[in-house]
Parts: structure tokens; C-alpha cells; sequence
């Protein structure tokens, strides 16, 4: 079985200084959420073996702080064609994934997460706010076979609600 949680960056400072939309960073709101979900999927024992993240300060900022505070020790690589993709080229990089890593964690943006997340579970429409988390599993041995409708969405969590649930 393959994992693939899909996890949107956090809560961006637009009030910050910043070269390009590339470079701005987290806001206090951001770093807090990307923290306690790191720390949520440590202790519900849903750590990825792996993580892509987007170059983007905010994607790769809300992967570095949610490792933090979750005790990862998962290798993250930075991909830097998650920043401004399509759900097609992310679909595409996720397939070359290497066959040993049964859960993945990519980190990126919308409106790709939504479009990406809502195919591969074969339709509807789900809105990932800010630090939101979305797990889909496979019933598959090798990424490579992921495609759209092959996948079954298992949980997906608002930081707004864990917060509230005191999770």
C-alpha cells in the first residue's frame, strides 16, 4: 500500500517584505498551524517515511516547522516544480517516487492541491485551507501505478478544527 498526504503551506505574511510571491514568508498564524500539524502527525503515528516541498519559503518553511515539532527525521527534498505547477506535473513527480517509501508527504499550493486531491479520489471538490492535510491511500505496490480514481481519502484535516477539537 502507498500513503500520500498532500499538505498545503501555511498562513503567509502578505504584510512582509518580499522580493517575489516566491520569497514571502509565514505569518505568525502560519508557523503556529504548520507546528501543531506536525506535531498531530506524530502523535497519531502518521510521520511520512519522505517529503517533497515546493521551493517556495512558505511551503518549505511549513514542512521545516511541522518536522520540528513532530520529531521527524524524514528526509524532505525540495522540489522546485511544485512551485507554480499543475497537478499533472506533481502526479508525474509523485510516480517516480522510489517503490521502498510507503508514505510520502508532498508540500505545495493551490489551487493544484485541491485539483489533485479531488482526482485522484475520482471527483468531487475539496478546498484545502492553510495547513490543511489531506491522506490518500493507495492499494498499490508501486507509485509509478497511481492514477487518477485509484486512490481513497482517509482523513483530512482543517488546522482550524484540530485546534478547536484540542487535538
Amino acid at each position: 500500500m502507498k500513503t500520500l498526504i498532500l499538505m498545503r503551506h501555511g498562513k503567509s505574511d502578505w504584510d512582509a517584505e518580499y522580493g517575489s510571491d516566491h520569497d514571502r514568508p509565514l505569518n505568525k498564524r502560519g508557523r503556529d498551524a504548520a507546528s501543531m500539524m506536525g506535531s498531530l502527525l506524530a502523535r497519531i503515528e502518521q510521520v511520512p517515511e519522505r517529503v517533497l516541498t515546493s521551493s517556495a519559503v512558505r511551503a518549505h518553511d511549513t514542512v521545516r516547522l511541522a518536522a520540528e515539532a513532530g520529531g521527524w527525521t524524514c528526509p524532505v527534498e525540495v522540489v522546485p516544480e511544485f512551485y507554480a505547477s499543475s497537478p499533472g506535473e506533481v502526479l508525474e513527480r509523485v510516480c517516480a517516487e522510489d517503490d521502498a517509501t510507503s508514505s510520502l508527504l508532498i508540500a505545495g499550493h493551490e489551487p493544484t492541491w485541491s485539483t489533485l486531491a479531488a482526482g485522484l479520489i475520482g471527483g468531487g471538490w475539496l478546498r484545502f485551507p492553510t495547513a490543511a492535510m489531506a491522506r490518500i491511500d493507495f492499494n498499490l505496490d508501486r507509485w509509478s501505478d497511481i492514477a487518477p480514481g485509484k486512490g481513497m481519502l482517509s482523513w483530512f484535516l482543517v488546522p482550524r478544527l484540530v485546534k478547536a477539537a484540542g487535538l
